[in-house]
């Protein structure tokens, strides 16, 4: 895994993505209203609202934000879409760090140092709304509640963190699997009420980075899931059948049998063992979906 080195200035292509960056949009702007509504910031101070605007950036699937070792010049909020952030090592091996969504800040280590630590690429089509660093500054410095929204973002990023060595802590790779599967519902969720079908941008490959293992063990841990009547596998769409019998399983640190459980209805756990198969089936291609590419 690679090391943060604060000094690492070069800029780092990454193997899989696009050497197209996203465009910037300059006829297309967006009101601070939709900006504070990401980050959950209360709109006041009228006056105020005109002096500083972000842009809009569209990304088409697979095109970079960041470039890791790129100059910094502007911080992000997702506003549609997903992002895969990651480093990439010598080897060419990434190492995923975080999956952005809808509120989250990009490129935040712009605060710290004048290069970017890592790159960040979309996963779908998407956009982000960008503020120079000189806007980002003038904001917090004009609203208060600006500033505290973005510490508020930076907190939810760290807690993210946390989670993840929560995910990392299991020893068993189906544990860690449903930990993240929990976390994703979690996120996806519109109210405190977790979603119970996930469809997944990721892939495979991502996820093993992201949580330590191979993308083999990935695949296998989807099935052992499915086997155990917990989620139920469709290409890249995931439906947790029993979400108290999930948690109950993310608990475990080791691996543990589908006897530990609730039993779900027969068709259910054949559905779900069929798809995760299908799954596995796929060998070489990376994606849970039916788009899914060979590397």
């Amino acid at each position: 895994m690679n090391t943060l080195a604060p000094h690492e200035t070069s800029i780092r292509l990454p193997a899989s993505g696009r050497m197209r960056t996203a465009v910037v949009d300059r006829r297309e702007w967006t009101c601070l209203h939709e900006m504070f509504d990401l980050i959950a910031v209360p709109v006041g101070d009228a006056p105020l609202m005109p002096l500083v605007q972000p842009t809009v950036r569209r990304l088409q699937h697979g095109e970079m934000l960041f470039l890791e070792g790129a100059p910094t010049t502007s911080i992000c909020i997702v506003r549609t879409g997903t992002f895969k952030v990651f480093r990439t090592a010598e080897d060419g091996y990434e190492q995923v760090y975080a999956f952005a969504r809808r509120g989250d800040l990009l490129g935040i280590d712009a605060l710290s140092g004048d290069h970017h630590l890592m790159a960040t690429v979309a996963q779908e089509d998407a956009s982000v709304l960008a503020l120079s660093l000189s806007n980002f500054y003038a904001l917090a410095q004009l609203l208060p509640a600006f500033d505290r929204g973005v510490m508020r973002a930076v907190t939810h990023s760290m807690i993210d963190l946390i989670r993840l060595s929560d995910m990392m802590a299991a020893v068993a790779a189906e544990v860690r699997l449903a930990r993240f599967l929990l976390h994703l519902a979690q996120r996806m969720s519109t109210s405190e009420q977790a979603v119970r079908c996930l469809r997944l941008q990721m892939t495979r490959r991502d996820i093993g980075s992201y949580l330590g293992v191979a993308h083999e063990t990935i695949s296998r841990s989807f099935a052992a899931l499915a086997e155990a009547r917990l989620i139920e596998v469709e290409q890249r769409k995931v439906e947790i059948l029993d979400l108290d019998a999930l948690r109950q399983y993310a608990q475990g640190a080791r691996t543990r049998t589908k006897a530990d459980f609730p039993r779900c209805s027969v068709r259910a756990a054949r559905k779900g063992q069929a798809g995760a198969g299908r799954l596995i089936e796929r060998g070489g291609a990376q994606r849970l979906g039916p788009n899914a590419r060979a590397d």
